[in-house]
């Protein structure tokens, strides 16, 4: 075949075109699925608690992730910022995973433990309190709203098909561990729990 007949079957060059495209993704793509270092957790990461999932469900839900990303590149401005680069082994729990890359907001990859519970709330609740030149809107219905756990059990047997090691006894509880607690307390045990898996390697 040659290039003249291509150049003027436009068809033709459009399916070859995909064709190059499919299987130069499918060589790069497919082998990431067997290195260890991307399908397998980082040593000391652990599965998010029932409350640390639901407040993961609230960040999704509260559009968190449209301002904040959860990934730090690897290089030197990010990582004197923020800390380690992010690991494909830090986020195999993750379903989908939330690294982003709109930073109207700080990264929020290593934001566990950084600061207390009493700052993430006040932070919540009205942004400018503790950070004046905030653009972040406030979160204040989330003190007041109260979480049943009626589906928190249900979320995680259907994460433990997916891969994620959930025991009979954790599912079990999982109502319980949530029910009366607020949403506040949900997010921030999940902004609380960012990046710490990391931090024990290091």
């Amino acid at each position: 075949m040659s290039h003249e007949v291509v150049e003027k079957n436009v068809g033709l060059m459009a399916i070859l075109v995909l064709l190059v495209i499919s299987v130069g993704g499918l060589v790069e793509i497919v082998p990431l699925f067997f290195l260890k270092s991307t399908t397998e957790p980082v040593e000391g990461l652990e599965p998010y608690t029932p409350l640390q999932l639901e407040g993961r469900d609230i960040y999704v839900r509260e559009g968190c992730y449209v301002c904040h990303s959860q990934m730090i590149r690897p290089f030197r401005a990010e990582t004197e910022r923020y800390g380690h680069y992010s690991v494909a082994g830090e986020f195999v729990y993750d379903r989908p995973f939330q690294w982003g890359s709109k930073r109207t907001g700080p990264d929020l990859a290593r934001v566990g433990g950084r600061y207390s519970d009493d700052w993430h709330r006040v932070h919540l609740i009205n942004p400018r309190d503790v950070v004046p030149e905030s653009n972040m809107p406030g979160f204040p219905w989330l003190e007041e709203n109260v979480l049943d756990g009626a589906h928190t059990a249900r979320k995680m047997e259907v994460l433990r098909t997916l891969g994620t090691p959930y025991t009979d006894e954790q599912i079990a509880g999982a109502e319980a561990a949530v029910k009366g607690r607020t949403e506040m307390e949900a997010l921030i045990a999940y902004l609380q729990n960012l990046g710490t898996a990391l931090k024990t390697r290091r």
